[in-house]
């Protein structure tokens, strides 16, 4: 899978959240929020690969993680991110509710509408959404 590849499957994972929060699907729309947003990370560590150079093992295999804060570490991106926080209280308690995310909610059952509408919005908020403010580094 390659950068754009990511990209895309980001968008739609993020429009597929949308819809079944509409149609009160939590926790699908829990699950797929956060896929998008492991997706963008992934495009971001992609944007390190230079074509025809000989994939960094370190890289690769910290690449094949669903924990978020692994992945923005991967990404190159901690930094970028204490800095961020600072400056956005917004953007810092956003960042709390997503690094919560986990591919095994895929299993859960209870997720609420409001911890789905939570998570949500702390990745798509426009003004401190953690996927905006992602899409800057792609």
């Amino acid at each position: 899978m390659n950068k754009t590849e990511l990209e895309n499957l980001s968008a739609i994972r993020i429009k597929e959240a949308e819809i079944l929060l509409a149609a009160d699907c939590y926790q699908g729309a829990y699950y797929l929020a956060g896929y998008a947003l492991e997706c963008t990370l992934k495009a971001c560590i992609a944007k390190q690969v230079k074509e025809f150079d000989f994939p960094d093992k370190k890289l690769a295999n910290d690449s094949y993680t669903h924990n978020l804060a692994n992945l923005l570490i991967t990404a190159g991106l901690k930094q970028e991110l204490s800095e961020q926080e600072k400056q956005n209280k917004q953007f810092e308690l956003n960042w709390a509710v997503v690094n919560k995310w986990s591919e095994e909610t895929r299993y859960e059952c209870a997720i609420t509408k409001q911890q789905a509408h939570n998570l949500f919005n702390s990745i798509t908020d426009n003004e401190s959404g953690i996927l905006p403010w992602l899409k800057k580094y792609l």
